[in-house]
Formats: C-alpha cells, structure tokens, sequence
C-alpha cells in the first residue's frame, strides 16, 4: 500500500526557476493520479512553478491539488486535430514562458501545442511517430507495469531508476469548505456514506448499489449518491429504493462531487474517477472491482477495502467496457450484504479514528 510516501530524488536543482507545464490525462481518475507527477517534478526542482492543461470538466480539481501553480482551461475536441483551437492554445501557453512540458499522453495530438508554443524542452515517450514534436526521448514505456510508472517516469531524469515508491496523490479540502457545502446543501453534521455508482463503462458498475443504500440508511446512515449526471438515472434509482435518508447530490459540477466526497465518513465507489478523488482526499475508501485489475488501477494512496467477487473468473481481468462473457458475474457475485458489512465495519475504524 501507498500512503503518503515520497522519496529523495537523484538530483535536486533549487536554481532551476523555469516554469513546467505538464499535458495529462483528462479523465477524472488519471487526472488525480497525474499529482503524483507534480510531486516528483517539486522534489527535484522545488522552486519551477508547476501548470497543468486542464478541461473544463477536470479543472476544480486543481484548486486543491497542492504544488499546482494554476490550471490552463482549455477545451480540445477530442475526435479531431483541431488545429486552430491548437493554434489559440499554443498562443497563450507561449505568453506563459514555459521552459519544459511534460507531454503523458503518447498520442500526435497531444504534443501539437507544446511545440506550436516553441517550449523548448518537450519530454515524452516515443509514440506516433512524434518526431519533430517531442525533443526530450524516452523509451521503454511498454516495460513499465502500470499507467502511474510510465507517467511519474517523465519526471525522473532520463535513465533513473524508479523509487520503490511514488508520492501520492493528494487533494487538500478545508473543513470550513466542507461545513459551507454541507450546510447550503440542508446536509446536517452526521456521518455520511458516499456511493459513487458510475464508471466509464457498464461492465465496471457494480449492480447492487440500491440494495446497499436501502440496507445502511435503515441502520441510521445517511446516503450520498455522487456522480455526473450521466449517474442522475442510476441516483434516482437508488433513491427510490432506499428512501429519505438517501439523497441525489450527482450534477454537472465536479467541485460538488469533491466535496461530498471531502465531507463523507467514507466512499463507496467503482473503479472510477470518484474513486481517486476520495481515496486522494484522505477519505477511507471502498473499491469494488470487477474486469480491472487494482493492481494497475487502485489509487496509489491505498484503499479502505478492496472489494472482489470471492471466486475468481477465467476471464479477469479483461478490461472490457461491456460484459462479452460470464453474464457480468465478476460484478453480480458481489452481494449487497458482503458490501454492507465491509461498510459498517469500515464506519466503525472511522470513528474510532476521529475519535483519536
């Protein structure tokens, strides 16, 4: 497991005060991890101010990302070149004076600001064919066993050898902000489940969600459900069934979802975004996992309980957004009652934790 770990790099250059922009991931949960790659960068130059590209989508989570200077909103289609947004990019990342981008994503597309941008230092991993765009070379990115190796190791000077552990993610929310969000939402001051249904695919939702909010609000838990709102369907759903003691929070602001997340006793979540913004906010967190991996996917900072159907199939994991084989039974055979009982007992820990 990977708490707050960190580690002493190779090489620390307090000089260096170039600013350094990094092109991440822009789905929820890669996003998050991608912190991981602002804290090495910090380590090895504490005094290079940090940027990340941001949509608009992922952009609260930069507020509470410590180390991130600012976020530079700008939204790409994702289907196309798109070279004039990438021209209009380009034009405000020069006025920025960038002297290194960290480019995570292995695609053409990526790397096309950057360089339109003049960043003198663009380091990347070879791929597409990215010659002329990315000048800085890394190579053996298919070695590394996880997403998070192959991202941090951009931060490390070429040739380093990994640490045995990267820093964790963090996400830092005050308690003032949680008791205002708390408050304008008529939440009161109880503890508080949050259920994070979604997920980038059906085959990584888990089935029985309903059944367990119905099950922990008869036991005097208050319900959160969280999400987008391609969740409101699935909230109103669980609503429904588990009653007043249960309440839709999903919408289309992310900074809502954070802070749910921030002010809940514990998460319950999917392999999904929500996931490694609890986890990365210090909240005890339960992942339940069915086609992925936790290995390759669990958030760094570690998990509360990691949560599998207790026969293994042949099949996991596969990955696949929609269920091909087994009629989804990596999920199905996870019952609500196993779920709420891991639950209660990680309420329990909680508690005794807070109380501490």
């Amino acid at each position: 497991m990977n708490t707050d770990s960190s580690y002493e790099p190779e090489m620390v250059d307090p000089d260096d005060t170039r600013p350094i922009l990094i092109i991440p991931y822009m789905w929820i949960g890669d996003f998050v991890r991608g912190h991981t790659v602002v804290r090495v960068l910090k380590q090895r130059w504490p005094n290079r101010p940090v940027d990340l590209l941001v949509t608009t989508l992922c952009a609260p989570l930069v507020d509470y990302m410590p180390g991130v200077r600012a976020g530079v909103v700008w939204d790409l289609p994702r289907s196309r070149l798109a070279l004039a947004q990438q021209w209009g990019l380009a034009r405000r990342l020069r006025a920025r004076g960038y002297g290194t981008a960290l480019v995570l994503p292995r695609t053409w597309k990526s790397a096309i600001a950057p360089t339109l941008a003049g960043i003198p230092e663009r380091v990347g991993f070879v791929g597409e064919a990215r010659f002329g765009l990315i000048n800085r070379w890394r190579w053996g990115e298919r070695a590394l066993p996880r997403m998070i190796d192959r991202k941090a190791s951009l931060a490390l000077p070429a040739g380093a050898a990994r640490p045995p552990e990267w820093p964790a993610p963090q996400l830092r929310v005050s308690g003032e902000d949680v008791a205002r969000w708390r408050q304008a939402q008529g939440l009161g001051t109880g503890p508080a489940v949050a259920l994070a249904p979604g997920a980038v695919g059906p085959s990584k939702r888990w089935s029985y969600f309903a059944e367990a909010a119905r099950g922990l609000a008869e036991r005097g838990i208050d319900i959160w459900v969280v999400g987008g709102p391609k969740e409101k369907a699935l909230a109103t759903d669980i609503v429904a069934t588990g009653g007043p003691r249960v309440r839709d929070l999903t919408g289309h602001d992310l900074r809502n979802g954070i802070l749910a997340m921030a002010g809940a006793t514990i998460a319950i979540s999917n392999d999904s975004g929500l996931m490694h913004v609890a986890a990365a906010l210090g909240t005890p967190t339960m992942g339940i996992f069915g086609p992925t991996s936790p290995y390759h996917w669990g958030p760094l900072n570690g998990l509360a309980a990691t949560i599998q159907a207790k026969t293994p199939l042949p099949c996991q994991p596969c990955h696949r957004p929609v269920c091909t084989r087994n009629d989804h039974r990596c999920m199905k055979d996870i019952p609500a009652a196993e779920v709420m009982a891991i639950a209660e007992r990680v309420l329990a820990e909680a508690g005794m934790r807070d109380a501490r």
